[in-house]
C-alpha cells in the first residue's frame, strides 16, 4: 500500500485527510484543528481544499455560526 502524503510536516497523509472529512471537517481550518495539517508552512492548504471539494458539508452550517463542529475529533484525540 502507497501512502500518499498531503502534508509532509507532520506526516499526514490523504487517507486521514479523508478520514477527518468523513467525521465532519469540512474546511481546511478544520482538518489542522483535527491533525495539524496545513498550519506550518501552508503548502498543502490548496491540496486539502482539493480533497475537501466543493460539496455540500452536513456540519458546515454551524461552522458558519462559529459553533464548535469537531467535538468527536478532539476527544478521540
Amino acid at each position: 500500500m502507497s501512502r500518499v502524503y498531503i502534508c509532509s510536516c507532520f506526516g499526514i497523509t490523504e487517507q486521514q485527510v479523508k478520514q477527518h472529512a468523513d467525521s465532519g471537517a469540512c474546511t481546511p481550518r478544520q482538518i489542522a484543528s483535527a491533525c495539524k495539517a496545513g498550519t506550518d508552512c501552508g503548502s498543502c492548504v490548496r491540496r486539502i481544499q482539493a480533497l475537501l471539494g466543493r460539496g455540500a458539508c452536513p456540519r458546515r452550517d454551524l461552522a458558519d455560526r462559529s459553533e464548535q463542529v469537531l467535538s468527536e475529533l478532539e476527544d478521540a484525540a
